[in-house]
């Protein structure tokens, strides 16, 4: 099968593309460096795949691209932690809505005259930002009040999209939902502007990667957003790939949604004390101060995993302290040569 897969050079993308290449795939990936830059992957040379620097919204460009692809998977959007939701409130909003459009015409044109078989759409687990129903289940963004966010907004968008190209020209789907994705590749991105948090300059705001540079710099006491009590459900990405993968091979996935994402509970504060724990050892007593929390900053995030599991036979493998343990040497390495 060959896949065409935009926001090639994003975080989900990276491990996607290893995840499909691995699994015996042809790939073409389409990204224009817009977020982290030029990026080098182990797979660039790897004769399966083709790179291509452009414009996801070039909808000529990407018919080119697609017109013998099996399938498509639709990545490419602005994104980033929620200082970006304040920062970039308009463009989230407007630019995404283009990248979505452009994706779906050029998916519309490949599935009516050559031969792509379905398309993958990236949502979000910013869908259920305003539930109040937990866990949140597959069909709870129809009834629960729409997202408060531009981000989250765009991104059911995304899923209505999929709705009306499958009612009005009979495209196929699948709506992907990630939940906090962590692993190797969040950088810093080059439309995100600084902010303090303490004595240590951020350029993320993605909790992950936050804390755990915070506590490499020796932030002591270390400031956390809030009081430290929301809720999230951490999931390697490598395993979030394997879901996408898994969503493409199966049948039955076929115009779906599904929450891919790991079935543990982790609040604010029992990351941060993981977190110190493993960079301080077990000795060093936790110290945390309350910083004022981003307004778009969740409560409570909390998937139900039962449809991806039934359906898709997924199930997240790889636990937070494993992906901890892999990402911390590389965040220590990142901060040495400045790319945090």
């Amino acid at each position: 099968m060959k896949v065409l897969i935009t926001g090639a050079a994003g975080f989900i993308g990276g491990y996607l593309i290893g995840e499909l290449l691995d699994s015996g795939y042809q790939v073409i990936g389409l990204d224009d460096y817009s977020k982290y830059g030029p990026v080098k992957r182990s797979f660039d040379s790897s004769p399966h795949y083709t790179f291509v620097e452009g414009d996801a919204k070039d909808i000529d460009l990407l018919k080119e691209l697609i017109a013998d692809c099996d399938h498509f998977v639709a990545g490419a959007a602005i994104i980033g932690g929620i200082s970006l939701f304040h920062q970039l409130a308009y463009d989230l909003i407007a630019e995404n809505e283009r990248l979505t459009a452009a994706a779906f015409d050029a998916a519309i044109w490949a599935y009516k005259n050559k031969q792509l078989k379905k398309m993958t759409v990236i949502s979000s687990s910013m869908v259920f930002e305003s539930t109040t129903t937990y866990p949140s289940c597959e069909g709870d963004q129809l009834k629960c009040p729409p997202p408060l966010s531009t981000y989250g907004f765009q991104k059911l968008a995304t899923e209505y999209f999929a709705k009306g190209a499958f009612e009005q020209y009979g495209l196929p789907f699948t709506s992907i939902r990630p939940f906090n994705c962590v692993g190797l590749g969040e950088k810093r991105a080059k439309q995100e502007s600084e902010v303090m948090s303490g004595n240590v300059k951020l350029a993320m705001s993605h909790v992950v990667p936050d804390l755990i540079q915070k506590v490499l710099k020796g932030q002591d006491p270390l400031h956390i957003l809030g009081q430290g009590n929301q809720i999230r459900h951490y999931t390697y990405a490598g395993d979030i790939a394997r879901g996408i993968r898994l969503s493409i091979e199966k049948p039955e996935a076929t115009n779906e949604d599904f929450n891919i994402s790991t079935d543990r509970s982790t609040t604010v504060l029992e990351l941060a004390e993981l977190i110190w724990k493993k960079i301080k050892g077990p000795d060093t007593p936790f110290r945390y101060v309350s910083d004022p929390p981003f307004s778009y900053d969740v409560q409570k995030r909390v998937p139900s995993v039962d449809k991806a599991r039934r359906v898709l036979g997924f199930e997240a493998t790889t636990t937070l302290e494993e992906a901890l343990d892999e990402l911390i040497p590389w965040i220590k390495q990142e901060i040495e040569v400045g790319g945090i």
